[in-house]
Formats: C-alpha cells, structure tokens, sequence
C-alpha cells in the first residue's frame, strides 16, 4: 500500500509540473499577438486649428479627417476655429500644447504659424497654406525641417493661367483685388500677381480689409475703376466673398477667384483644384506620422493636383460677360 501511494504521489507531481511548463509557455506568446497600433486599439489625440470658416478650409479638414479613417485610426479631434483673430489663433495652438495632443492639423498659414510657435515638439501637419517657404514654416519645399510639413494650395501655373486668360480671352486692362495685407499668405500671392499683371501689361488695383466686415467698402472702392475683380484665396476675404459677389453683379464686373468653391459661390472663373484632395493628402502624411513613426522633417511639402478651368456661367450672366462657345471646350461649367 505504501509503494502504491508514493507511486501516485510521484504521477502527480509530474503532471503537475507538465502544467506549469504550459502555461509558462503560453504567457510568453501573448504579447506577440498585439501587432499594430490598430489592433491595440490604441486612440489618437489630433488637435484641429482653423483661422476662419469657410467651404475651402472646410472641405480640406473634410479631406484630412477621411484619410485618417480609411486608414483605421482611431481619432479623437478637438477642432478650433479662431474666428479670424490672431490672439485666438495662438490661444488655441499653446492649448492643443497643454492639453498633450499627438498632432496638430493647422488648416491655413496663419494656424500654422500660430502651432509652430507653441511647439517645436509636436508632429504638425499644415494645409491651406500658400507659400510655406516665405512663411518661415519649412527650410524647403524638399526638406521641411524640424516638425512641421503639410501640403500648399499653391499650383504653380494657377495666377499665369489666370492672368492669361483675362488678357487674351477677355481684352483686360485694369484688375482690381481685395485683401488682407497682415496675412503673409495674401502678401506673397499678391507678388506673384503683380509680375504676371506687368508681364501682360495689366494694371492692378489694390483694396485692403483687415476684417471681414471692411470686404464690402474696399470691393465697392474699385466700381468704376477696374474691368475685372481678382480675388486671391485670403482667408478674411474669402470668408466674406458674398460681399464681393454682390459688387461684381451689381456692377458689371467679372469676378476672377483663386479656388473651385468660390466658382460655386458665386465667382465668374478659376483655375483651382479641390481643398478636400490636399486635405486628404495631408491626412495621408499624419497617417505617416502617427502610424509608421515617421518625422515631418522626412516628408516633403506637397503640392496640389489636377488643375482645372471651372466656370459659372450663371455668374456669367449676372457680371454682363458673354459666355464664348470655345470656352466650353478648355473649361469646366458649374451645373446650375
């Protein structure tokens, strides 16, 4: 009875010990299922700075945001709009800083310069902005530097196309354009104007507004001055481009604008591109950023795609221009 007892004693002991080598066995192999940061479940803080509303800066978020969620990120936004105020604009970027988001989405040169000036740390990722150079965002276009990159919505045969077409197909001999001289955006934008008016032979006439509330007195200065209105994508004026459609109509003046949206708002004509697609674009870099671990030092400025001549001949009609049948050939017509 004795040898039988130590018999099983010893059978149990074994098994025992073949057990805890299992689950030993198993403990080390768990950790190894957990592969991304997807499949962890891991969530992203993106902190969103946008300097005023409207459909441009608007679609691009649109388009950012969708790149992220094709990829199968989980996100957390936290949008800001800053209402045109500067003040506002930085409040907003050294809180997104406090606040220890992973990345900034600045939607327009003056929310980036607001962001880079909270942080030289945290990835931020621009778009909406014209001339990231001459903003002092990047080093170059090629090698950004530090911790910012994004994508410009500069093309760069969208003004000499412009002012091509306002020389041949329309005879113009004065332009005037509205903007805001304290946006670097506009102030680089309205350079590269100048030299395609002058290479032309075209004058132009300038009107400043510092608000949205001043677009209206400074559109109205040019009737009588200018055959054609020329507005560039600046944010204040932009933002309140009603205004300067009503002028265009009321005085029979063609209203040339920088972006497809402001065609549908009720502009004549513009060389442009969509906001959504840049957007998009830039949300494939924070894709970049936040899933593969890479710099924004490592990732190019990008710039836009597939220019195009958009048309309104609705607003056509308003502005007294006489829609040409070869027009329909080379351009786009907005659907009314």
């Amino acid at each position: 009875m004795k040898r039988s007892w130590k018999w099983i004693a010893s059978i149990g002991m074994m098994s025992a010990l073949m057990l805890t080598g299992c689950g030993s066995n198993e403990a080390k192999t768990e950790p190894e299922k957990e592969v991304t940061s997807s499949e962890k479940g891991k969530s992203y803080k993106v902190g969103v700075t946008q300097i005023v509303e409207h459909p441009s800066l608007n679609a691009a978020l649109e388009g950012f945001k969708k790149a992220l969620e094709d990829k199968g990120l989980t996100v957390e936004y936290d949008v800001q709009i800053a209402q045109g105020d500067q003040n506002n604009n930085q409040t907003i970027a050294n809180n997104f800083v406090s606040n220890g988001v992973d990345l900034i989405f600045a939607n327009s040169t003056p929310s980036a310069l607001g962001a880079l000036n909270a942080t030289k740390d945290i990835p931020i990722v621009f778009t909406s902005v014209t001339d990231p150079v001459g903003a002092k965002l990047v080093e170059s276009m090629e090698s950004p530097g530090g911790n910012v990159t994004g994508t410009t919505d500069t093309h760069p045969d969208a003004i000499p196309n412009t002012v091509k077409f306002m020389a041949e197909q329309m005879n113009v001999k004065k332009v005037g354009t509205v903007y805001n001289a304290g946006e670097q955006n506009s102030v680089a934008q309205i350079e590269l104007v100048k030299k395609e008016l002058d290479a032309a032979g075209i004058e132009l006439v300038e009107a400043s507004a510092a608000t949205s509330a001043d677009v209206k007195q400074a559109a109205e200065s040019l009737a009588g001055k200018v055959d054609a209105i020329y507005i560039i994508t600046d944010n204040t004026v932009v933002s309140a481009l009603e205004s300067v459609v009503m002028v265009a109509n009321e005085h029979d003046i063609p209203l040339f604008v920088g972006e497809l949206d402001s065609v549908a708002r009720g502009g004549f004509a513009a060389y442009g591109f969509d906001y959504y697609d840049i957007g998009y674009e830039a949300g494939q870099m924070a894709v970049k950023i936040l899933e593969e671990g890479k710099k924004p030092s490592e990732l190019p400025v990008q710039y836009p795609q597939n220019l195009k001549l958009l048309l309104n001949p609705k607003a056509a009609a308003e502005m007294g221009v006489e829609m040409k049948e070869e027009w329909k050939s080379t351009a786009e017509l907005l659907e009314e």
